[in-house]
């Protein structure tokens, strides 16, 4: 099951079940779309690998199986 975490690690942009702009990896990695179209090029800067839009839980089933309030935050250094 997905964790569903609240925010993208490269920016903390919030990033609630609802939203379409989550986007993961296959390591459930999670960053938003706009630092996955332009800073990260579709890539994940962890594994190296492909980034796709993060798949939404139906509400029953996230009242049964909560998202994550994990938050990891690894802002982007200089290599971007």
């Amino acid at each position: 099951m997905l964790a569903l975490r609240p925010s993208c690690e490269r920016c903390n942009h919030d990033l609630p079940n609802e939203l379409l702009d989550a986007r993961i990896c296959s390591f459930e990695r999670t960053f938003c779309s706009a630092c996955t179209d332009h800073a990260l090029a579709g890539i994940c800067p962890n594994c190296n690998g492909e980034l796709l839009r993060r798949l939404r839980r139906p509400a029953a089933a996230l009242q049964r199986h909560p998202a994550s309030t994990e938050r990891i935050f690894k802002p982007a250094g200089p290599s971007g």
